[in-house]
């Protein structure tokens, strides 16, 4: 392995690394990772750091690159190997080691791979951390020395957290268990079956080339085999799991699909009356009946840009009990460290069923209804994205109409709401609509899909 002088920069994204393996992403980029990282936290006063991959295809040899990029360093690695991002989350809380790496591509095509990794104990880099940590890896002025290796397996501790934080009630609940081949699967039942739970497991082992479904939970078509298994054995709930374990995505009693923006509900309701600070998290992408009921219950939102190294920060630096967005990312901090792990958001779900008689649908009665779309990609060259985020905003100032721009362009209108923003995880324009009709819900997705791809419309208000 050596330096790669021409890195990809284009896999220095807004939360991550992330791209192609090996197209983008191979051996020497991740040595040359490795040194750029080692070299960094030396230079900031680390002497160690903690490493986990995932069970993607391609995170063993790209974990084994990146160490030794670490190591030449001379900075020493606590190496997890095969682990979820969670379980690597909380072996840097344990050791006290905040700087640490985690190969994975989340829950990307099987052929993606790519680098979560956080310097100190702010937390996972973003932004221009990243851009910064390009531009260094750019100037090659590498440390050396020798580092060494030292395994450590996080496991027992967190089964032990786990064990500590639940508290199940007497009704004696039915779910199934999606991993979904993803990496929870090393792990799910070791956790799971601790509680006094029926379980019925579905694509349970781990496999890297997710041959059942993509590997995320939180898109409706991914969970067709949790919804049919979920009625065929009359479950209570279904719940599943993403490729590295960090989000959880869910379905009813009756087979539908419940987004993070309503099952959100059902933790707020549960949780409000026994915090202090009554303030939530959610980001961009949420449904309006969400900040409905939170106002209803008299608590207050806190409306935050996409991407889980800026939720779970913010979640933390405001010190708010729990926040979450739409893509499936949660973080609890009643009585849980603050990081996401779809294993624990699932286990509260069920706990809350174990200590009442009614059903998820019930859990979720009287909140308001509306209309809204799945978030929809639309391809979009890197280069290009900023341009057609310009172009909306443009549109929207042009109309006096109100709008949040933390994230991409947000505009809201009395009935609805229509979000357009660039993709930090890849080539892609995401645009989420919601409104009170149907109608009025193809209307503003019409108007701004057309914007999106370039159409010369009327600039007249919706």
């Amino acid at each position: 392995m050596e330096y790669k002088r021409d890195i990809n920069k284009n896999i220095f994204r807004g939360y991550d690394i992330r791209g192609i393996y090996p197209t983008e992403l191979d051996e020497d980029t991740a040595y040359t990772i490795g040194l750029g990282f080692g070299s960094h936290i030396k230079n900031i006063g680390m002497s160690k750091c903690v490493v986990g991959h995932d069970n993607r295809l391609s995170s063993d040899v790209l974990y084994k690159a990146l160490i030794k990029g670490i190591t030449s360093t001379g900075i020493d690695v606590v190496s997890l190997g095969l682990c979820t991002t969670p379980m690597y989350y909380y072996a840097c809380i344990k050791l006290k080691i905040y700087s640490g790496v985690m190969v994975t591509a989340s829950h990307n095509p099987k052929d993606d791979n790519g680098f979560k990794f956080a310097f100190d104990e702010s937390g996972n880099c973003k932004g221009q951390e990243i851009q910064d940590f390009l531009s260094f890896i750019l100037e090659g002025n590498f440390e050396s020395g020798n580092g060494v290796v030292e395994k450590y397996d996080i496991t027992n501790d967190y089964i032990e957290l786990f064990k500590s934080n639940l508290h199940f009630g007497n009704r004696r609940v039915k779910a199934v268990v999606d991993p979904g081949n993803g990496t929870t699967a090393v792990i799910v039942k070791k956790i799971y079956d601790l509680f006094p739970m029926d379980l019925i497991y579905i694509n349970d082992e781990s496999d890297g080339h997710f041959p059942n479904h993509h590997p995320d939970p939180c898109v409706e078509a991914n969970l067709e085999q949790l919804k049919k298994k979920v009625l065929e054995v009359g479950a209570d709930i279904g719940v599943g799991f993403d490729g590295d374990g960090d989000r959880m995505g869910m379905v009813d009693a009756k087979g539908n699909f419940i987004p993070t923006d309503k099952y959100l509900i059902i933790f707020i309701r549960d949780i409000i009356n026994k915090v202090h600070k009554k303030e939530f998290l959610c980001d961009v992408k949420c449904s309006k009946c969400l900040t409905d009921e939170i106002e209803r219950l008299n608590g207050k939102y806190v409306m935050s840009r996409t991407g889980n190294s800026y939720t779970k920060a913010r979640t933390r630096d405001e010190d708010l009990p729990l926040g979450g967005e739409l893509s499936g990312h949660v973080y609890f901090r009643d009585r849980w460290p603050g990081f996401d792990s779809g294993l624990y958001v699932g286990l509260r779900m069920l706990e809350i069923l174990s200590n009442t008689d009614k059903s998820v649908d019930e859990l979720l009665e009287g909140i308001n209804h509306y209309y809204s779309t799945e978030e929809i990609k639309v391809p979009s060259m890197d280069t290009d994205k900023f341009n057609v985020i310009n172009r909306v905003k443009e549109y929207a100032d042009k109309n006096n109409l109100k709008y949040i721009d933390i994230d991409g362009v947000r505009i809201m209108y009395e009935d609805g709401w229509a979000l357009v923003r660039a993709s930090n995880t890849g080539p892609n324009i995401t645009a989420r609509f919601e409104a009170s009709s149907e109608e009025r819900l193809e209307e503003l997705k019409k108007k701004y899909m057309n914007i999106i791809n370039g159409y010369n419309i009327d600039i007249d208000i919706l």
